[in-house]
C-alpha cells in the first residue's frame, strides 16, 4: 500500500468493484486478472470504511494528516497507539508502565476532535496520577485544547462537568458521586487509565462507568498488566469494551477459564491465557522494550494525599515552624531539623526527642505504592529514607503476599552481598526496599527496571546515585524512576533533586518556600 502525496492511498485488491461502488472518491488504476489497482481518497471516512471491507492494513490518517502538536516530538510506538485509537472506538492499550500512553492518548483525541468525530473526553483515573500525568501531559501535548480536574465537593465536581472544557479528568470513586452529572456530560469518549480498578462487574465503581457507556461511546482501556493476578479479572474488562466477546454471567467466564479443585479453590485452565488474549481484543501492547526511541531512565510522579492524621501533625508543625522564623533568624541547622519533622510525617513515622517513635496512617501511600508495584512487569526498588517506615511498608507487602528483602544500616555487610546476589540471579525476592544512605553507592542492581522513592532525600548526590544502582551497565530493560509525594515539602524537594540543586545549601530557602505553602 502506497500513500501519494499524503493525500490518497494506492493498493492491490480483489475488491475493487466493492470500494468504487461504495467510496466516491476512488477509482479503478489498473486491472490484471483479478487484481486490480485502485486509488482512493486518505481520510477518516474512507480508511473506516476499507477497514469494514475487510482491508485492515491500511494506516489511519493521523500518520500523515496531523501536526502533534506539543512540546516533545512523539516516540514511533506513540504514532502506532495513537492511530490504533483512531482506528477503533473501543479497545485496550496495554501498553507497559513509562511508554506514554497519557500522550499517545491525548494527541488520539486531538485528532479526533479536529475531525469532528467527538466533542468531549471524560478521563477516569486514579487520584495519585490526574494532575501529575493527566493534566500535565495534556498541557504539555494538546495545549490548546481545555482541561479541568472534577475533585472536591459534589458542588465542585459539578461545575467543572457543567463547564465548557473539552476534557474532564476524574477519579474512579468520583463517578459514583456525580453519575447522573456525567451522563448528561455529553461525552463522547471515555478514557480510563489504570483499568484493572474496574475489573469487577460487582463493584460500583464498574456498574457507575458501564451506565455512562452508550451505544455511540467511545471507550479506551488502558493499564499495563491485564489480567495480572488471574485471568476472571479480564471479565469485567471485556464486558465493557467487547461484550459479546464474553458470557453473559461471570459464572459461565469462570467454568470457561477456571479449574474447581476443592470447594473454596480453583486454578487457571491450560488454555486461560488464550482465552484471555481472545476477549481482550481489539488491543495493542508496547513493553519498555520494544520501544527502542525512549529515553533510558523514565521519571513519573505519583501524588498521593496525606491521610487526616499526617495532616493534622504536619499543619501543626508548619505553625510551630512559622513561630520560630518569627522569634529569630533561621539557621541551616535548624531548617534542616524541622524540614526531616515534616518528611517524617508527610512519610509515616515520626523520631522524637527522646528516640521513641511515632507511627502514622500512610494508606494512601501504602495503596498507591502497591499500585505501582502491580504494574511492573519485573522487579522493583523502593528507597525509603527512614528506617521505621522501612519496616512499616515491608511488613505490609509481606502481609499482602510479596516476596521482600530489605537493606538498611543495620544488615551486615555479608547478609547485603548475599541479598543482592539473590535479587540479581534469582526470581525472589521481587521487592528490594532500601534506606539509600546505606544503598547508593557501590552495587548493581539492574534486575530492577522499577524505582520508587517512598519519599525525597536531602543529598541530590544520594538521589542520583540510588537511581544508578538500576539504571547502569547490564540493564537490559528501560528503568522508570517512580516519586511518590503528598505535602508541599516534598513537592519541592523532588523538583530540586530532578534540577540537581544541591539542597544543603538551599535548605533556608526552602524553609521560607514551606512556610508559605499550603497543605
Amino acid at each position: 500500500m502506497q500513500i501519494i502525496d499524503n493525500k490518497a492511498l494506492l493498493f492491490n485488491t480483489r475488491k475493487a468493484s466493492q470500494i468504487t461502488a461504495i467510496i466516491p472518491k476512488s477509482k479503478l488504476i489498473a486491472s490484471n486478472g483479478d487484481i486490480d489497482q485502485v486509488l482512493v481518497n486518505w481520510d477518516y471516512d474512507e480508511v473506516q470504511l476499507l477497514r469494514n471491507l475487510g482491508i485492515k492494513e491500511v494506516p489511519s490518517p493521523i500518520l500523515g494528516r496531523y501536526d502533534w502538536p506539543g512540546m516533545f516530538t512523539p516516540f514511533n510506538h506513540q504514532r502506532t497507539t495513537a492511530e490504533f485509537l483512531t482506528l477503533h472506538p473501543r479497545c485496550f492499550v496495554f501498553n507497559e508502565a513509562g511508554t506514554g500512553k497519557t500522550g499517545a492518548a491525548a494527541w488520539a483525541a486531538d485528532y479526533l476532535m479536529n475531525q469532528g468525530r467527538i466533542k468531549r473526553v471524560l478521563v477516569v483515573c486514579p487520584v495519585s496520577i490526574m494532575d501529575t500525568a493527566w493534566r500535565s501531559d495534556l498541557f504539555k501535548t494538546v495545549m490548546h485544547r481545555t482541561v479541568a480536574i472534577a475533585q472536591g465537593t459534589r458542588k465542585q465536581r459539578q461545575k467543572v462537568i457543567a463547564g465548557d472544557y473539552e476534557f474532564v479528568i476524574i477519579n474512579f470513586d468520583g463517578v459514583k458521586v456525580i453519575t447522573k452529572e456525567l451522563d448528561e456530560g455529553k461525552f463522547d469518549l471515555i478514557i480510563v487509565d489504570e483499568a484493572n480498578a474496574i475489573k469487577s462487574v460487582q463493584t460500583d465503581r464498574w456498574k457507575c462507568l458501564a451506565a455512562l457507556v452508550k451505544p455511540t461511546t467511545r471507550l479506551w482501556l488502558m493499564t499495563g498488566t491485564p489480567a495480572s493476578q488471574s485471568p476472571l479479572d479480564a471479565y469485567g474488562l471485556a464486558k465493557l469494551v467487547a461484550p459479546n466477546s464474553v458470557p453473559r454471567f461471570f459464572g459461565a467466564f469462570r467454568d470457561k477459564v477456571m479449574l474447581k479443585l476443592t470447594q473454596y479453590k480453583w486454578v487457571p485452565k491450560q488454555d486461560a491465557q488464550q482465552v484471555v488474549h481472545q476477549v481482550l481484543q481489539p488491543a495493542i501492547r508496547y513493553t519498555k522494550a520494544e520501544c527502542l526511541d525512549l529515553p533510558d531512565l523514565l521519571y513519573a510522579t505519583r501524588e498521593v494525599p496525606l491521610t487526616p492524621q499526617q495532616n493534622k501533625y504536619y499543619d501543626a508543625l508548619r505553625k510551630q515552624m512559622m513561630t520560630i522564623a518569627a522569634g529569630s533568624e533561621i539557621t541551616a541547622v535548624n531548617a534542616a531539623a524541622m524540614l526531616n519533622k515534616l518528611l517524617q510525617v508527610s512519610q509515616g513515622a515520626v523520631y522524637t526527642d527522646d528516640k521513641s517513635v511515632v507511627e502514622f496512617d500512610v494508606s494512601n501511600r501504602m495503596r498507591e505504592l502497591l499500585n505501582v508495584i502491580e504494574q511492573t512487569d519485573h522487579k522493583v526498588l523502593v528507597f525509603i529514607p527512614y528506617r521505621h517506615t522501612l519496616i512499616m511498608v515491608e511488613n505490609t507487602l509481606l502481609k499482602e503476599g510479596y516476596t521482600v528483602q530489605t537493606i538498611h544500616g543495620g544488615v551486615p555487610a555479608n547478609k547485603r552481598a548475599e541479598i543482592i546476589k539473590q535479587f540479581q540471579t534469582e526470581d525472589d525476592p521481587r521487592i528490594l526496599l532500601l534506606v539509600p544512605q546505606a544503598t547508593a553507592h557501590g552495587i548493581t542492581l539492574t534486575r530492577a527496571d522499577q524505582v520508587v522513592w517512598w519519599g525525597p532525600v536531602s543529598s541530590t548526590e544520594i538521589y542520583l546515585q540510588a537511581n544508578s544502582r538500576a539504571h547502569r551497565a547490564g540493564q537490559v530493560n528501560h528503568v522508570t524512576v517512580t516519586h511518590l509525594q503528598g505535602s508541599p515539602v516534598e513537592r519541592r524537594m523532588y523538583a530540586m533533586l530532578q534540577n540537581k540543586i544541591d539542597l544543603h545549601q538551599s535548605l533556608v530557602d526552602l524553609y521560607k518556600q514551606v512556610l508559605d505553602d499550603q497543605v
